[in-house]
């Protein structure tokens, strides 16, 4: 049903999927109060917003961002390369990949969960090797359609597990670039409780390790989705090499980020939830 729900979307014309992609961002609004508590707790919680009239604006202007980015997920895994590429209005920086890639230690690609984060690996993937960390569906009927929608172009993909994180290694070695969302929630034992917008987070400690290890290059990426459905820009940032030494550090860089496009970012996402496991690090901190 959602492959089928995929190829009828990647038929449509972008501005018509994030009209559906907003009205759908409404309806999961109200169907699900719980996320829509979470979306205003967690947005209270980044302080920035500085007055109730702006908070408002950016929560109505996030839930319809919310909806977009699920319906263009789905087209967008269905999407031919050229037809995401076609997307893409413009990219700020490239010279930084080149400066990177002459250092010939790799790049690391952190993209939070802000904006379109797919288009950003199809893009750098269209010129480059790219290897990306996900996180294999729990329901396992859904990996043959993440696995063809994210493989696109020079794009590969990495589990987050062990052997994932090898292939992480390799790829740096043989200087190309990794993909991974910083603010995704890591699995007990492989974090380190860190201030996120002042309040304690579970953060990866791999994006440091794997710094620190290497000396690859650092990159901020994300897609900001453009007004309309006329597309996306691709921005990429480089971090300096102590940017990112620490997942306190991390945080930081991640919060920076969010603050260009408030309204894009995934503010429904479980980010301060954790295992029992992870918890009671916390308490014996």
């Amino acid at each position: 049903m959602l492959t089928l729900i995929s190829k009828i979307l990647s038929r449509l014309p972008l501005p018509i999927i994030h009209g559906l992609g907003k009205i759908l961002g409404w309806l999961l609004h109200l169907l699900t109060p719980n996320t829509a508590s979470l979306r205003r707790e967690n947005l209270r919680q980044s302080d920035l917003c500085k007055t109730d009239t702006e908070f408002k604006q950016v929560i109505r202007k996030n839930i319809g961002e919310t909806g977009k980015a699920i319906l263009e997920t789905l087209a967008i895994w269905d999407w031919s390369e050229q037809q995401a590429l076609d997307q893409v209005q413009s990219a700020s920086n490239w010279h930084l990949m080149d400066e990177a890639l002459s250092r010939g230690k790799g790049i690391i690609f952190l993209t939070p969960h802000l904006g379109c984060f797919e288009i950003t690996s199809i893009y750098y993937g269209h010129h480059h090797p790219i290897t990306v960390l996900f996180r294999p569906p729990k329901k396992s009927w859904l990996t043959p359609l993440i696995d063809s929608g994210r493989t696109k172009g020079k794009v590969k993909l990495a589990p987050a597990n062990t052997h994932g994180v090898r292939l992480l290694m390799q790829a740096l070695k043989n200087n190309e670039a990794i993909g991974i969302l910083p603010d995704q929630n890591p699995a007990a034992g492989e974090g380190e409780w860190a201030p996120f917008f002042d309040k304690p987070a579970y953060t990866m400690s791999l994006v440091s390790k794997l710094a620190e290890k290497t000396g690859a290059t650092v990159i901020m990426v994300f897609g900001e989705r453009l007004p309309k459905g006329k597309g996306y820009i691709v921005h990429f940032s480089k971090l300096e090499d102590h940017a990112i030494a620490t997942p306190a550090l991390l945080n930081q860089a991640i919060e920076d980020q969010i603050r260009q496009c408030p309204s894009q970012y995934y503010w429904g996402y479980h980010r301060y939830k954790v295992s029992r496991k992870a918890k009671s690090q916390l308490t014996a901190e």
